[in-house]
């Protein structure tokens, strides 16, 4: 069964987006139902438009929409790195003398590489921190419970986002170390 989003095959079709597959008769709602044809059908209408092309086609509400999203999603991206990196440090100053610590160190090192992979200089000001400390400390709260609630951290989140993306893991462990617990 052919979808009715795809061409004949590309020696009998003419449409303009035959390197995708599409034809001209895309439904309006294809936004909702298939994000992925959308995506690839805009495209190459805005490629036409690079070249000069007059294009009616565009579907410029969710084009702008998108491209708003791929900022957003780095900057959660990032953001979600920054809150691990944050846990599993809380979880190496509570539990010092835990089998896991080698573990928890390789994960914040590699939660590290990926905040700097996508971190821009544009989200400097909307990364937000101490929410960030926050959550990862809501993140390790069920291991507090019972007998083993370890060593209380520190109220602040004591390092800068600088430190989180710069510093090794055994300065970014220091820093635990060295702040009042709250």
């Amino acid at each position: 069964m052919t979808s009715p989003y795809f061409c004949r095959p590309p020696a009998k079709c003419d449409c303009p987006a035959t390197s995708f597959g599409y034809n001209d008769n895309m439904p309006d709602d294809l936004y909702e139902h298939d994000v992925l044809a959308w995506s690839e059908r805009q495209a190459a209408l805005l490629r036409r438009v690079a070249r000069g092309e007059r294009v009616n086609d565009v579907d410029w509400d969710h084009v702008v929409e998108e491209i708003e999203d791929v900022g957003l999603s780095q900057l959660n991206a990032v953001q979600s790195y920054l809150r691990q990196m944050l846990a599993h440090l809380l979880k190496l100053h509570g539990w010092p003398d835990s089998d896991a610590c080698e573990h928890w160190r390789n994960e914040v090192a590699t939660f590290q590489v990926d905040a700097i992979a996508r971190y821009a200089p544009s989200m400097r000001q909307r990364v937000d921190l101490p929410r960030a400390y926050e959550l990862a400390q809501r993140q390790i709260a069920p291991m507090r419970r019972g007998n083993h609630a370890g060593l209380p951290a520190p109220a602040m989140c004591p390092v800068t986002l600088d430190q989180l993306l710069t510093a090794s893991v055994e300065e970014l462990e220091a820093a635990l170390t060295s702040q009042p617990a709250g």
